[in-house]
């Protein structure tokens, strides 16, 4: 259930002085003493005071809208389950303000002040590549607003969240490539701070340790998202003195830049390395060679997450307990990784 807003009234009665003098003071009006600004602004801030705008009209309604902010809508991952979300919400009769954090962390903090202006009753959010403090979400944690994060969370985040067994997935597609004869398998990882690629660097390093291949983190190398730096590291691992013949890669949006610098060099695909990643974007199916890549059911991620937050919002009795949904992967097998077909070569390679 959502609480209630702060209001100028709160601050006043809080303060023992009128709402008309807390008006003035967050107004910057010179009339009022020094001393009772500071006290008023300082109290603002602690209670994350938003003025609101609206508050005579919606005193009696609600706004019936959700706010969605995501790291980037050209993300096919993120374009594709606000597809999803939307509907969802439409159906339940709420609409949805979409904003985009385009992966800053300043930028993600401004749009859910944006957003609280806005009156949005309920957040649905994945944070930018570039969060690492999450002290603004989780204010709207401790002031029971509505919630649901997806895909990209932080750890120890009292809050609904909706993803897939990430680590179950790298270890399914590490698997897939040592079953295809790889040996020395590199993992083009996302961000180190980002919680959804140390989860599927868990996979990756768990697949190698069963299969005893694991060697630390020499074939371990992290990507910003961004193709520059994806082919500079791609590039790089490569060059070491025995390259991979096998690369798992955090998403199929760094590994399409991946397999291009690796052709640049006169490297072939699968032949010389085997390539799996994840969110089987509809490209992959058209590269070439196609993709082998992790699916996710974004359909169904995107109604399980508004059902989430509909249940927060619809909630009567108070505040609800957190929910963390885990939804399955599948392995789409393509040209990309299928280097040997003999199961009876394949049985002599792993067991040497």
């Amino acid at each position: 259930m959502k609480s209630a807003p702060v209001t100028i009234k709160d601050i006043a009665k809080a303060l023992n002085i009128s709402i008309s003098t807390v008006s003035r003071a967050l107004r910057g009006m010179p009339e009022i003493h020094p001393d009772t600004r500071s006290a008023v602004m300082r109290l603002a801030e602690e209670w994350d005071y938003q003025p609101n705008q609206l508050a005579k009209n919606l005193a009696k309604s609600r706004t019936k809208t959700i706010g969605v902010i995501v790291p980037n809508l050209s993300y096919y991952f993120f374009s594709a389950m606000l597809n999803s979300i939307e509907d969802a919400a439409i159906q339940a009769g709420y609409s949805v303000l979409v904003c985009q954090s385009n992966e800053s962390y300043l930028r993600e903090t401004m749009q859910i002040q944006n957003l609280l202006r806005s009156q949005v009753e309920g957040f649905i959010l994945s944070l930018s590549r570039d969060t690492s403090n999450c002290a603004h979400v989780e204010r709207l944690i401790q002031k029971n607003v509505p919630l649901v994060l997806f895909d990209r969370y932080a750890d120890n985040m009292a809050a609904s969240k909706v993803m897939v067994d990430n680590r179950e997935a790298a270890f399914k597609a590490t698997e897939h490539l040592i079953e295809n004869g790889c040996r020395r398998i590199a993992f083009l990882a996302g961000p180190p701070q980002l919680v959804l690629s140390n989860q599927r660097l868990a996979g990756y390093r768990d697949a190698l340790t069963k299969h005893g291949l694991y060697m630390g983190d020499q074939y371990v190398f992290h990507c910003d998202y961004t193709q520059e730096n994806t082919l500079m590291q791609t590039l790089a691992l490569m060059s070491l003195p025995q390259p991979p013949d096998g690369l798992l890669t955090v998403s199929d949006r760094i590994a399409y830049p991946a397999m291009y610098a690796m052709k640049q060099k006169g490297v072939r695909i699968p032949d010389d390395v085997a390539v799996v990643s994840f969110n089987n974007e509809p490209l992959s199916s058209l590269f070439s060679p196609s993709l082998t890549s992790i699916s996710q059911p974004i359909q169904e991620m995107g109604m399980e997450t508004v059902r989430l937050l509909l249940r927060q919002l619809e909630a009567t009795d108070g505040p609800i307990t957190p929910e963390t949904t885990v939804m399955p992967t599948q392995l789409v097998v393509r040209e990309s990784s299928l280097r040997m077909k003999s199961a009876d070569f394949l049985n002599g390679v792993l067991s040497s």
